[in-house]
């Protein structure tokens, strides 16, 4: 039986987004997320990270300096005892300037070819699962994958990347961080995290 999953943007939703993050030593993790992300593994949830990164098709970083990023990403979750089940990326965009990078990719979300990816090896369920993003791209993929989505709407919150054509998607619904999402996908009351 497939299992289900919260899909989670990276920039702005687990981490501060300080534009192309280009060095591991600036991960740094938002508040609540390392206890939003037990929480909702603790619930049954897989936990996955969907990201588009285009500054690998920009020449700003390269696949190894990303997996380093991740590296740390999930370091610095580990030590607060949470994991992650999946991270996928999308390193591609029509506008890059690396060969072999710069081209159109299904995997680039408002896509939602890292959502089909991720529920194929992981076995999930996607009419199950959660979206959750800080950007329209976030919920256009996971409308268009068949998940129930939750826009993020702190200050900081992602604009929308002109480049890319979106349909107008709404959300199921906002929040103002992980933790909040997470509280609204376990149907718990709109509290804090103890």
């Amino acid at each position: 039986m497939a299992g289900k999953a919260v899909f989670i943007d990276r920039d702005g939703t687990l981490i501060e987004d300080p534009g192309y993050l280009r060095d591991p030593a600036g991960v740094r993790l938002l508040p609540g997320v390392s206890e939003a992300i037990r929480s909702l593994r603790q619930a049954g949830y897989r936990v996955v990270v969907v990201t588009n990164q285009s500054g690998v098709a920009r020449g700003f970083l390269t696949e190894r300096t990303l997996e380093a990023i991740h590296t740390e990403l999930r370091r610095q979750l580990a030590e607060h005892g949470a994991a992650l089940d999946g991270l996928y990326y999308c390193p591609y965009h029509p506008d890059g300037r690396v060969e072999g990078y710069a081209v159109e990719s299904d995997l680039r979300k408002p896509a939602p070819g890292m959502l089909f990816q991720a529920a194929r090896e992981l076995d999930i369920d996607l009419s199950n699962s959660w979206m959750v993003g800080d950007s329209p791209v976030d919920i256009q993929a996971g409308r268009s994958a068949g998940c129930r989505t939750i826009r993020l709407t702190s200050p900081g919150s992602a604009s929308v990347d002109h480049n890319v054509p979106l349909i107008e998607v709404l959300p199921d619904h906002t929040a103002a961080d992980l933790v909040e999402a997470a509280r609204i996908i376990l149907g718990q009351p709109a509290k804090p995290f103890s």
